[in-house]
């Protein structure tokens, strides 16, 4: 059982430690990147093919990085049948920071109020799309340490991705990513396999305070990312390859390894091109690689060029893409439906990647699969990292939970309203003008937002930001929101220890509640 602890008692290292569950969130609203074409003057094809992209969330006025993590939080505990004393550890990953201060964690932790639950480690963790990995890292040595108190982790990551008026605009996206993580969990981490390069770099970075834009230098990202990619591959392959000879495995390590691999997504196009890079590191790093026949065929040309000198190089591109494309369709594909449907989403974007990955396939398609993923975030930090998936995927196992949990995700994507480009703009100018505006009433209409969506409702002369949720229920009050409320709940998941948590679950039953982000 997800979370439980063994049998035995004994003071072991806790057992598969990793993702039991997952809860993803996006906006209600999206432009469609076709239409986005016409409206901007551009070519046509060069958001939908050049980028990949088809369909861009976004958010209105009513929503901010407190909100999208309230609502996904709430959700996450929900649809698991989880209390919030059940939770030891809170971590949120953002770069969308709308106070130099205060921590969205704590915004967040008026969900734990009716619990009484304060005793709850961990703050925000910060380094543009790299601090939700960061964050689910921290959450997986905790529950490894002596710290551990045998409670749940949570980890949140969630952006608001804008840019000013230009090309880089249609790589926006925005939404949130909410994981527990715990021992015998159905996803869980391969210990010792983490290939990390941290640089400096000024390649993405938002030096304006007053500003949610950032200043992007578009061919020194992609170089970055690339380079990353090449080196955190390459200490990735050394570790497992010093692992398998402890263990006396004599092999190869390659992709053919993974049986998915998923990539951070600033765009589509980008995640095609970056397997087929780790298509060009096996090629380079095998002694003796068959170029007649095979995945290499025909690349001997290739067998002598420099990886730092070819990520611009379209020869080497366009080969290795050809040479990658049933890999391509076979490890990676799936994994874009988030981003290719809703954009970037900064800090969640790899982790709504692996959600799309299990959404899309069933518990036993799954059973036994190792998963690769590479997180980036740009200044730069990066790691390639691996999960495995469990073996037992029967009903009513922590894996068939999770897929469940994320089957209706095609359909939720499916069911946004599509607001046209000029609507997409007013919006954008909207934000850009009433950015960190005090005090302030957002204009963006309640009614359009998914049932369960927190939002919010003002914020006073001193900045404070105070939020209501929309009902779970459309028959009830849009302004009523409701706390450990059990009428989306869809399974249970037990305490990770036998031994309940020191701090009991309050008896009092779900009531109205307007939260804030400040004390009045």
């Amino acid at each position: 059982m997800p979370g439980s602890a063994p049998a035995n008692g004994e003071a072991t290292w806790p057992k598969d430690v990793g993702v039991i569950a997952l809860e993803i969130y996006f906006p209600s609203q999206y432009v469609d990147q076709a239409e986005l074409e016409q409206f901007d003057g551009v070519s046509a094809g060069k958001y939908t093919v050049g980028l990949g992209q088809a369909r861009m969330g976004f958010c209105s006025d009513r929503e901010d990085i407190n909100s999208l993590c309230l609502t996904v939080v709430q959700r996450l505990m929900e649809r698991n049948g989880l209390s919030y004393d059940q939770v030891g550890r809170l971590e949120v990953g953002t770069e969308t920071i709308i106070d130099k201060s205060k921590s969205v964690k704590t915004v967040v932790m008026q969900l734990f109020e009716e619990s009484g639950n304060t005793d709850v480690e961990g703050i925000d963790t910060t380094n543009a799309c790299y601090g939700g990995t960061a964050a689910l890292f921290n959450a997986v040595n905790w529950v490894e340490s002596s710290s551990w108190d045998g409670r749940y982790a949570l980890v949140v990551a969630g952006d608001i991705a804008v840019y000013a008026t230009g090309s880089a605009r249609p790589t926006g996206g925005a939404g949130a990513i909410a994981m527990l993580v715990g021992p015998n969990a159905p996803l869980a981490f391969d210990r010792g396999l983490r290939g990390t390069h941290m640089q400096h770099a000024y390649d993405f970075y938002k030096p304006d305070m007053a500003s949610e834009y950032p200043v992007v230098d578009g061919k020194l990202s992609i170089e970055c990312y690339l380079s990353a990619l090449d080196r955190c591959y390459s200490v990735y392959r050394n570790k497992i390859h010093a692992q398998w000879q402890r263990e006396g495995v004599d092999k190869r390590f390659s992709l053919e390894d993974f049986g998915y691999m998923v990539f951070h997504s600033p765009y589509c196009k980008l995640v095609q091109k970056s397997l087929a890079r780790l298509v060009l590191n096996d090629f380079l790093s095998h002694p003796r690689p068959n170029t007649e026949t095979g995945p290499f065929s025909g690349l001997e040309a290739f067998r002598e060029v420099k990886p730092e000198e070819t990520y611009f190089n379209r020869d080497v591109e366009k080969a290795f893409m050809k040479a990658s494309t049933e890999m391509f369709d076979q490890k990676t594909k799936a994994s874009l439906l988030v981003s290719n449907q809703n954009g970037n989403m900064y800090t969640p974007s790899v982790y709504g990647c692996l959600a799309s990955v299990i959404a899309q396939h069933t518990p036993h398609h799954l059973a036994g699969q190792r998963i690769g993923l590479f997180s980036y975030g740009s200044g730069f930090a990066a790691t390639l990292y691996s999960l495995r998936i469990s073996q037992d995927a029967t009903p009513g196992s922590g894996l068939d939970k999770l897929c469940a949990s994320l089957c209706d995700l095609k359909a939720r994507l499916d069911s946004r309203r599509k607001v046209s480009p000029s609507m997409f703009a007013d919006n954008m100018q909207l934000r850009e003008e009433t950015h960190h505006l005090a005090p302030y009433v957002p204009q963006g209409c309640v009614e359009e937002l998914f049932p369960g969506t927190w939002y919010l409702t003002r914020v006073d002369e001193k900045h404070r930001r105070e939020y209501s949720r929309r009902s779970l229920n459309d028959d009830l009050p849009l302004e009523a929101g409701l706390v450990n409320s059990t009428t989306a709940t869809e399974q249970h998941i037990p305490s990770p220890v036998k031994k309940m948590p020191r701090l009991p679950a309050s008896t009092a039953g779900p009531e109205v509640v307007t939260v804030t982000n400040g004390d009045h």
